[in-house]
């Protein structure tokens, strides 16, 4: 069974969690990254985003799943990207990623079961704990795998994000309609 898979039992279960989802929140290094970090000596930070991860961020954000962002490092590599796929809600700096958790959650005035994170290291247990989807990628820890619901096939940074983008818009019943309008162009 592949990984990403959810076994037989949890199947239902995932995809009627993922169809309550209205809001998908994104750690940044090792989620939308594979965790690399390059600084020049310019002192430029370089990060590399996988296209097909940005497509589905932007196909839910089409659906009017909104997508936030929070990351524990400061990066204009990250505002960047951030603002070319239309995530208007970016919280940088985070050293306790709950308070900016529960800004969001005020913002869009909703509850942790229509809220849907991906993380990869111990500092997102305590949001994977509060979410009604927690996903950790691949390449995560063991650690933090116990506290997800789904594990990705892939890895952060290599299509990870892609994978539950795709299950959240299938699961809400956008999927078809996307792949038929695709099909008509």
């Amino acid at each position: 069974m592949k990984e990403n898979s959810p076994r037989p039992d949890t199947a239902d279960v995932v995809l009627e969690a993922a169809g309550k989802i209205k809001l998908l929140i994104l750690d940044v290094d090792g989620v939308l990254t594979d965790g690399g970090i390059i600084l020049d000596n310019e002192g430029n930070e370089l990060k590399s985003f996988h296209v097909r991860d940005g497509h589905g961020i932007r196909l839910l954000i089409r659906k009017g799943v909104d997508v936030a962002i929070i990351t524990g490092r400061r990066s204009k590599v990250v505002e960047r990207r951030a603002h070319e796929l239309g995530v208007k809600e970016v919280y940088q700096k985070c050293f306790n990623k709950v308070v900016a958790y529960e800004q969001i959650k005020e913002t869009f005035a909703l509850q942790d079961e229509e809220i849907a994170y991906i993380g990869d290291d111990v500092v997102d247990i305590p949001l994977l704990r509060r979410v009604g989807l927690p996903v950790t990628v691949a390449d995560a820890s063991e650690d933090v795998r116990a506290f997800s619901m789904i594990v990705t096939g892939n890895r952060g940074g290599r299509g990870a994000v892609r994978e539950i983008t795709d299950l959240i818009l299938k699961a809400k019943g956008f999927w078809e309609g996307i792949i038929n309008d695709y099909i008509k162009t």
